[in-house]
C-alpha cells in the first residue's frame, strides 16, 4: 500500500502531549518522502475532508464515517488499544495501532515500584511534619534488586517493562495465552508461562504487573482467589485496562492486607467516580490514565508510523 496523502485529526482537550503540532507534521513529512500531511483543527474540518482522504491519523473513528470515505486505505492511531476505533480491517482498509508506548509506561511502572519500596509517601509525610524519622522510615525501606516480577499480558508493553527491570536483576515471569520463546534480555531465572500456571506463579510474586488489553477475553480475569494467592508483601500494578477485575475485590484485598499496595492507571469507569473507595486507600497510588504520557509521545508515534509507511507494513 502506497500512501501519498494523510489527514491528521489529533486534538485532545486535556493532555497537551496528545496534540499534533507543526513539528510533528514536519517530522512525518521528512521521514516519508513525497508524503503530504494535512492537519485538521476541528471535527467539522476533518469530516469535510474525509471523502478525499486515503489515510487518516485519529484518536477515534466511527464506523458510520466509512460511508463518506470511499478512498480510505489506512486508519492510524497512537493508541495501543482498539477501544476508540469502531472499524475492523479488511477489504483494502488497514488499521494501525501504536506500539511505541512500552518504554514510557515502563518508566511509570518502575517509578511506582520505587515509590512503594522506598517509602516515599512516609518520607513526604514526615517532611511535612519536620520530623527526622530515620528509624521509622528505615523500617519500611525495601529493594527492587532481585525481586520476583510477574507480568500478566506479556506483549509489547510487558516486554518493554521486563527489559528495563533487568538492570535490577529482577526475575521475570511473563504470562501469555500461548507460551513463546523467552526474549533476548531474559536470563536463566526468567520464564514465559500461561495463565493456567497462576497458582504457583502468584505465590512466588513480589510485584504483579498487568498490561492486559480490554475486551471479553480479559473481563474479570482476576478474581478474589487470585489476589488471595499473592504474598501479603506483593504490590499490584495495572497499566492495561480496568475491566480485568471487580473494583470491590481489589479494595477488599487492600483493606484485608492481602496485598501491600497498588498502582492503578486504568479503571473500569473513567474518570474514576468520587465515591470510589480507592480514593481513600492509603496504600494506593492513582494516576488518571496517563502512564504513557511524555513530551516525546507523538514524536515516538510519528517515527514508528513513518517506518511502517515506508515498509508498507502496518500492525
Amino acid at each position: 500500500m502506497v500512501i501519498k496523502n494523510i489527514l491528521v485529526y489529533l486534538n485532545h482537550p486535556h493532555v497537551e502531549a496528545w496534540n499534533f503540532r507543526p513539528e510533528h507534521k514536519v517530522l512525518l513529512e521528512n521521514r516519508v518522502p513525497e508524503l503530504n500531511v494535512e492537519v485538521c483543527l476541528n471535527s467539522k474540518d476533518f469530516k469535510d475532508r474525509l471523502p478525499q482522504a486515503e489515510a487518516v491519523i485519529v484518536w477515534f473513528f466511527k464506523e458510520m464515517w466509512l460511508e463518506s470515505a470511499p478512498h480510505l486505505k489506512l486508519i492510524a492511531t497512537p493508541a495501543a488499544g482498539n477501544d476508540w476505533i469502531e472499524v475492523e480491517p479488511g477489504k483494502g482498509l488497514q488499521v494501525s495501532f501504536g506500539g511505541f508506548q512500552g518504554i514510557l509506561i515502563a518508566e511509570s511502572v518502575i517509578g511506582a515500584m520505587l515509590y512503594f519500596l522506598k517509602a516515599f509517601p512516609l518520607s513526604e509525610k514526615m517532611q511535612k511534619q519536620k520530623k527526622w524519622a530515620r528509624v521509622k522510615i528505615s523500617e519500611k525501606l525495601q529493594s527492587l534488586y532481585k525481586s520476583r516480577v510477574t507480568i500478566l499480558g506479556f506483549g509489547r508493553i510487558g516486554n518493554a517493562i521486563a527489559e528495563r527491570l533487568k538492570p535490577f536483576e529482577c526475575a521475570i515471569t511473563g504470562i501469555k495465552r500461548n507460551s513463546i520463546p523467552v526474549p533476548g534480555c531474559f536470563s536463566a531465572s526468567d520464564r514465559i508461562l500461561t495463565f493456567e500456571d497462576w497458582r504457583t506463579v502468584f505465590a512466588e510474586t513480589d510485584h504483579l504487573i498487568c498490561t492486559l488489553p480490554g475486551g471479553a477475553g480479559t473481563d474479570k480475569i482476576l478474581q478474589k482467589k487470585h489476589f488471595k494467592a499473592l504474598p501479603k508483601s506483593c504490590y499490584f500494578y495495572n497499566v492495561g485496562r480496568g475491566n480485568i477485575y471487580k473494583e470491590n475485590d481489589l479494595v477488599e484485598s487492600l483493606r484485608a492486607g492481602e496485598i501491600a499496595g497498588a498502582y492503578l492507571d486504568v479503571f473500569e469507569e473513567e474518570p474514576l467516580p468520587e465515591f470510589s473507595q480507592l480514593w481513600e486507600a492509603d496504600n494506593v497510588l492513582i494516576q488518571p490514565h496517563l502512564s504513557a504520557v511524555s513530551p516525546h509521545y507523538l514524536e515516538l508515534f510519528v517515527e514508528e508510523l513513518a517506518e511502517r509507511i515506508n515498509a508498507r507494513k502496518f500492525c
